[in-house]
Parts: C-alpha cells; structure tokens; sequence
C-alpha cells in the first residue's frame, strides 16, 4: 500500500506556486551580517532601525477592479560616521531612520533599537 505523506507547505506571494517547507516565521534566526551588527535573516526589505516593512495595498483600476501590490519601503544604503567606534560603518536604512539618526545620533537610534554596531 502507498502512503500518503504530507507537507506543510506555504504559498508564496509573487510565485503562485508552492514554497518548500521551511521555518516558521515567528522564529527569529539571528547571524552576523557583512554591516557589521546582528540582523535577521528572515527579513529582507525591513529597515533594522525603525522596523519599517513593506505594506500591502490595492491597485485600484478605472473599472475599480483591485488587484495586490506591495507598497516598499524607502531603503538607502548609507555610510554614517560613528563617533564611539571611530569609524564609517555601512547601512541599509529607510529614509526615516535616516532623518532619525541625524537629529538623535547614531548612538542613540541604534541603542533605541537594540543594535549592536561592533563587529565580533
């Protein structure tokens, strides 16, 4: 007798087609990242500062047929000066953290958010 065997599988948004069982997304994997501080790996276009993410909308068309889309966030790669570690230091932020930093300090954002700017 053959048994049948199932998979939890997910559906991907952009592909309609199945996506491999992975982990859940509620499980944070934390790993060093080339920036030079701890990031997850989960998150792709997700600004590490504000926690600012893409948000889902409608295109609305003239006949007022709505189709998804995803509206993006702002990200800008970015070279800060950082005064405690003397030194520039790289970063994909979105243009409110951007603001943010310049009026707070980078010291004092990276702090806010629990960010790590040493290298280990």
């Amino acid at each position: 007798m053959a048994t049948a065997v199932t998979a939890t599988s997910t559906v991907c948004y952009f592909k309609r087609q199945a996506c491999p069982p992975s982990r859940p997304l509620s499980l944070k994997i934390q790993a060093n990242s080339e920036l030079g501080f701890v990031t997850s790996q989960l998150s792709g276009r997700v600004c590490p500062f504000t926690g600012k993410k893409a948000n889902r909308a409608n295109k609305v068309s003239h006949s007022n047929h709505r189709t998804k889309k995803l509206q993006f966030v702002n990200l800008q790669y970015k070279k800060i000066w950082w005064e405690a570690g003397n030194r520039y230091v790289k970063l994909r932020l979105s243009t409110k953290a951007i603001k943010t930093i310049e009026k707070n300090g980078l010291d004092a954002v990276a702090k806010k958010a629990g960010i790590d700017l040493r290298k280990e």
